[in-house]
């Protein structure tokens, strides 16, 4: 939205600068996006005057000219055909910038005679094109500054040009009365409010208008009156100036008067030529196929429903978007049609997409117009063509009714100062919505037609706050709940993901954050994909469901890394899983993986192809870190997608599983398009234990100073027994004095005989309260032995 200090000046009363202006708008939401001022390229000319001018001695064309400053009497040689002496004219003098000539002016000689400075032209001051002579003024003293000189005499050519960004949602700000409105509530001025008086008729409209029942809720109100007699032409100078400024291009007085109302009051118009109106005016919508030639000379093909003007012989006009070619004005027309009508904002919009028009109307219906200006634009623009064009109007044709947009909410003072922040007086905020248009009736607010925008009491906040101006909130700080060293405020959950985290980057683990859907294959496999998990609304098809973990989406990862040559992984991820669609089914999971080998390839053969125990190593590090017990139990029977033999879970118990290591199952791993044995861990960070104190400090290290004990066990047992299952038992004899158990030594065949093998443990013993004797030690083995035993069904081997 452009507009100049002059036009603004017309709505508004008021002597603040342009940088003022400027200001206050972006301070109201009205941002500011560039300012063109005129006068800035013109403040360091100033006018001098011919004293003495003659004849240049090696030149016919020249003159030598001895020209009076405020610097004193200068020499300036001329070539311009009206340079002589008694003018007053613009001088340049030396070090000064020429915009018109993109030059530096300096001292120079022209065919041997010095010249300081140079006279100006409009051309070179970039005022007009005109440039047969130099500038000669009429009035002026020597010294004074020209561009106060052009603010006095022709303003117009130092006007400057202001341009606002428009949100949709201020439609009101794309007329320059709106503009000025903000600005006067702000006050930075006072508002003029333009006299309306109805312009008197003098004969019945010969042209009548309808509009079609299935019409009404595009178009509720159609207005227009015929104005015989005109005279087009040319529009008045100041016009021209008004509409070039702001970057239009005038063409005649009636179109020109049209877009002055659009920019003025954001009030579109249309003028028909009455002469070649065929019969009536009907608004209706299209039946589609209907071809109209448009005031950009382009073709344009109507589709069904889009809304049109037409008489007679079709349509004569794209409702609200722009008008035909057939029906438009030039310097011949007589007789016009003046059209002043409500759209509906939103089917000004698809129409103006699918015929790809992009038109000053269309911008303005299309984010809302006041309704109830509608007839009071139509006698404004009367009068302007009645001034400048003569002619006699006819009576004002109305087609249907202006739409009730009443509507009012309430103004809680108290709540607007709560929400703002800021110490508004309740005076102060009901004038703020007076000076905006607002009618107060008790607490009640009714909202101006003009403000489409404003639907809720936290509208009318918005209001008071933008107008008050938020530059003047002041910081205050929070009050502390507590005395003293705040609390932390992160949760012990938290914490734990936090130096979950950095455990796991310590290992060499890259951090992975993906879409908590997935797909429903992708998520079966994991034990989900479900209808409780699934998505009623799934941004693709690829994130139809819930997640059941985070092996899914690092198993995707780590295929697309694959497919760019990335073999060797480790990443790992920490976020929520769902178990179900209800709040609350989710549960926090640590989940890592790693693909490939250890390492690159080495000449010694240090790298290998990563395993299970690589995956063991990793979890214990990272439950050690977030405080996990050290004393854990390592059981079978994990799920379907871990690899049957090749896993272990890590419990407190049968039934509180702290985490899941191991390799995952090879048809898994194929399915989600993965190369290669993949190794994982997954933990449950909720289900280990919080520590019994909540304070940062460790407990004392207890070391015992008295000798620890080792005894070797060796059990005969069926081949399929584990090894796991001995060292639960031997360490489950005596919770107290064992520390250690663990396998060294495993022999199958010779005299075991078939389906037998041989199991040798370590088993750790540290007193702490006393040195063991052997009594002690013979007493814990047998608890050690009758435990195996019973656990695997195996014997002591002799």
């Amino acid at each position: 939205m452009k507009f100049t200090l002059s036009w603004l000046k017309d709505h508004l009363d008021t002597d603040a600068s342009v940088d003022e202006i400027a200001e206050t708008l972006t301070d109201l939401g009205l941002e500011v996006e560039e300012i063109s001022n005129p006068g800035d390229r013109l403040k360091d000319f100033t006018l001098g005057y011919v004293k003495h001018a003659e004849k240049h001695p090696d030149a016919d064309k020249l003159r030598v000219c001895q020209v009076v400053t405020d610097e004193g009497e200068m020499q300036i040689i001329c070539g311009a055909p009206n340079a002589r002496e008694g003018i007053t004219v613009v001088v340049c003098k030396p070090g000064m910038y020429i915009p018109g000539l993109d030059i530096t002016i300096g001292v120079g000689k022209i065919r041997g005679v010095e010249s300081f400075g140079m006279m100006a032209s409009e051309r070179e001051l970039e005022l007009s094109d005109e440039h047969d002579g130099i500038i000669e003024l009429a009035s002026g003293e020597v010294g004074d500054r020209f561009v106060d000189w052009l603010a006095a005499n022709q303003p117009a050519k130092v006007d400057p040009m202001i341009e606002i960004a428009i949100t949709p949602n201020r439609p009101d700000a794309l007329g320059i009365h709106g503009i000025a409105r903000d600005l006067a509530a702000r006050g930075l001025g006072t508002l003029k409010t333009p006299e309306f008086a109805p312009i008197a008729s003098s004969f019945p409209c010969p042209i009548k208008v309808t509009i079609d029942e299935d019409t009404l809720d595009g178009c509720p109100l159609f207005s227009g009156r015929l104005i015989k007699g005109v005279k087009n032409g040319p529009s008045p100078q100041w016009l021209q100036d008004r509409l070039t400024a702001i970057g239009l291009r005038p063409i005649s007085t009636l179109v020109d008067i049209t877009n002055f109302f659009t920019y003025d009051q954001n009030r579109p118009l249309h003028v028909f030529d009455a002469a070649k109106v065929s019969g009536d005016l009907r608004v209706h919508r299209a039946a589609g196929g209907e071809v109209l030639k448009a005031l950009d000379e382009k073709e344009y093909t109507f589709a069904a429903g889009q809304m049109v003007i037409s008489d007679e012989n079709g349509p004569e006009s794209i409702a609200g978007i722009m008008g035909g070619e057939e029906t438009g004005c030039t310097d011949e027309t007589v007789d016009v049609f003046l059209e002043s009508a409500f759209w509906d904002h939103v089917q000004i919009a698809l129409t103006g997409r699918a015929l790809k028009i992009n038109s000053d109307a269309r911008y303005r219906f299309e984010r809302g117009v006041d309704p109830e200006f509608t007839i009071q634009g139509l006698h404004l623009a009367t009068q302007m063509i009645l001034e400048l064009c003569g002619g006699e109007a006819s009576e004002v044709m109305i087609a249907g009714d202006v739409p009730d947009h009443s509507r009012a909410y309430k103004l809680d003072a108290e709540r607007v100062q709560s929400l703002v922040g800021m110490d508004i007086p309740e005076s102060d905020q009901r004038q703020t919505l007076t000076r905006l248009g607002f009618r107060l009736e008790g607490n009640m607010a009714n909202v101006p037609s003009w403000r489409p925008d404003v639907q809720g009491e936290a509208d009318l906040v918005e209001e008071v706050a933008r107008i008050a101006s938020l530059t003047k909130l002041q910081g205050i700080p929070l009050p502390r709940a507590t005395d003293g060293i705040p609390k932390a405020v992160m949760t012990p959950q938290q914490r734990r993901q936090q130096m979950a985290r950095r455990t796991a980057a310590s290992l060499g683990y890259n951090e992975v954050v993906s879409y908590t859907f997935i797909d429903q294959p992708s998520a079966a496999l994991f034990g989900g994909g479900d209808d409780a998990t699934m998505l009623a609304n799934p941004i693709s098809s690829e994130m139809s469901h819930m997640r059941p973990a985070l092996l899914p989406g690092l198993l995707q990862a780590a295929a697309r890394n694959q497919a760019r040559g990335f073999m060797d992984l480790a990443l790992f991820e920490v976020g929520p899983a769902f178990h179900g669609g209800e709040p609350g089914e989710q549960h926090n999971l640590i989940t890592g993986i790693l693909v490939g080998d250890t390492g690159p390839k080495d000449v010694h053969g240090t790298a290998r192809g990563v395993d299970t125990f690589d995956a063991k190593a990793d979890i214990e590090a990272i439950l050690a870190a977030i405080g996990a017990p050290a004393k854990v139990q390592i059981l079978r029977g994990a799920q379907d997608w871990w690899h049957p033999g090749r896993h272990g879970k890590i419990c407190l118990g049968p039934k509180k599983v702290l985490g899941i290591f191991g390799e995952l199952h090879p048809k898994v791993i194929n399915s989600m398009g993965v190369k290669g044995p993949v190794v994982a861990f997954t933990i449950w960070p909720d289900e280990v234990p919080l520590p019994r104190k909540s304070g940062a400090t460790r407990a004392a290290l207890g070391q015992s100073d008295l000798q620890a004990v080792e005894r070797d066990f060796a059990f005969v047992v069926d081949a399929e027994v584990e090894a796991l299952t001995l060292v639960n038992a031997a360490a489950g004899a005596d919770k107290a004095l064992i520390t250690d158990v663990r396998i060294f030594d495993e022999f199958i065949g010779g005299s075991l005989g078939e389906g037998k093998k041989s199991l040798a443990l370590t088993v750790r013993l540290q007193p702490s309260d006393k040195t063991l004797k052997e009594k002690d030690i013979e007493a814990v083995s047998e608890k050690i032995i009758a435990k195996v035993t019973k656990a695997t069904g195996g014997t002591l081997r002799g």
